[in-house]
């Protein structure tokens, strides 16, 4: 059988070229949401409520210090799919493409949300993802469970007093009503 010489070989050289050029090799820019938002990546909801600034984590007998600062992000992950997902972890990006990994030890921190996170289908996972950082503006990258696609979460600098007290471990409601009815 006789191919058909219809199309010049030069023609066809330059489409063919023409088609690989067409890939763009830049990274498509990640969606970045506001802090509180809900953030949809894969069948993981995220949502990031506040932040925190340690200088150091009280521990016996001597408190965690960290090469910059402690960098607290109260989170939660709901799994929204059908089947058990891991939450891969969690990074910070700063203003000048800076970034730290999440810390794989939360010790000492109260509602660490843990390094290796399983998540059933519908429910959740919550606490503090734990950085060593110098502070200030940062974007949290989040990431579906196969770590493919990803979002970022704005995360301003602050050092107010807007983040609530975290009530200690063991301690009851009876517990917290008394304490919170003393500072009345």
């Amino acid at each position: 059988m006789r191919v058909p010489s219809c199309i010049p070989i030069p023609a066809a050289l330059i489409a063919a070229l023409l088609l690989t050029s067409c890939g763009d090799d830049k990274p498509v820019p990640l969606r970045t949401y506001p802090l509180g938002e809900k953030v949809y990546v894969g069948h993981l909801v995220y949502t990031a409520f506040e932040t925190q600034w340690l200088t150091q984590i009280p521990q016996s007998p001597l408190p965690r210090i960290p090469k910059n600062r402690f960098f607290l992000v109260r989170l939660s992950a709901v799994n929204s799919g059908a089947a058990d997902v891991a939450v891969p972890g969690f990074s910070i990006e700063d203003d000048k493409g800076n970034t730290y990994e999440e810390l794989t030890n939360g010790e000492g921190v109260p509602q660490w949300i843990g390094a290796f996170r399983q998540v059933h289908p519908a429910d959740s996972v919550a606490g503090y993802a734990v950085f060593d950082a110098p502070p200030g503006h940062y974007k949290l990258k989040v990431t579906d469970e196969e770590g493919d696609k990803g979002a970022l979460i704005d995360v301003p600098l602050t050092f107010g007093a807007e983040t609530p007290e975290v009530p200690m471990p063991g301690n009851s409601k009876e517990q917290e009503t008394r304490e919170l009815l003393k500072r009345k």
